[in-house]
């Protein structure tokens, strides 16, 4: 076999690395180009190290959601806060294709999240974890690579400086009228400088409504408290109920 025949299965440094399954368009056209295929992978571990919760997450996340929506179920599993229909409805996700499943026991939740991976009855799963061996890590990835999901896992910022499986890693901080995007690990040139990506404001805001796109030094080792950014869809209280699967 030739070298030549050889080049698309080799992985350089310098060069964005092609993925081998297939891709969803984050929606933010900044993000593509920094993501190799020019997407969110599919069948990978992807891991979101946000600097607190309710700081853009979701939203960076929305578009895809919303073409994964279209033709199949979403799975949140652990989620810090109850899953509000009415904003996801508004982000135009049918609620009925939204699964809620919350366990008492972490190794519960591994073991759902592990399930649903593997028979691949669901497009997207999004799990949260505080704290995650890295055996669990590895399973978690395998399982991805098993079946054709979009699995984002989302654990604490001050975790970016833990060893992981996962091929794509990002770090998240907040900023005035979008988010900072960190890239920590990704198959291709190292980025030095955090990406701000532009986040879609909700419709109460004013469109002249002025923004700033300073972002806040990456520094996961000090951070005990964060900003968060106040044009982000408010939180949905505990004693608002919504359809899910518990």
């Amino acid at each position: 076999m030739s070298v030549a025949s050889l080049d698309h299965a080799v992985w350089r440094a310098d060069q964005m690395a092609s993925c081998q399954a297939g891709v969803v368009a984050s929606g933010h056209a900044l993000l593509d180009r920094e993501l190799p295929d020019g997407g969110w992978p599919t069948a990978s571990l992807i891991e979101l190290l946000p600097q607190q919760p309710g700081i853009g997450e979701m939203r960076l996340l929305q578009p895809a959601l919303a073409s994964i929506a279209q033709r199949r179920r979403i799975v949140l599993v652990q989620p810090p806060h109850a899953p509000q229909t009415a904003a996801w409805s508004g982000w135009g996700l049918a609620a009925e294709r939204l699964l809620w499943v919350k366990t008492e026991r972490t190794a519960d939740a591994l073991w759902s999240v592990e399930q649903i991976l593997r028979n691949g009855s669901c497009g997207a799963v999004l799990f949260w974890q505080t704290h995650s061996r890295p055996e669990a890590l590895r399973r978690l990835h395998l399982a991805a690579q098993a079946g054709d999901a979009m699995f984002w896992l989302l654990r604490p910022l001050p975790n970016a400086q833990d060893a992981s499986p996962s091929p794509l890693r990002l770090a998240l901080q907040p900023a005035r009228g979008g988010i900072a995007v960190h890239v920590i690990k990704r198959r291709g040139p190292a980025r030095d400088t955090p990406l701000f990506v532009p986040l879609t404001m909700p419709a109460r805001v004013s469109p002249g409504a002025a923004t700033d796109d300073t972002v806040i030094p990456f520094n996961p080792i000090s951070i005990r408290h964060a900003p968060v950014d106040r044009l982000a869809p408010a939180v949905a209280a505990s004693r608002n109920a919504a359809s899910a699967l518990v």
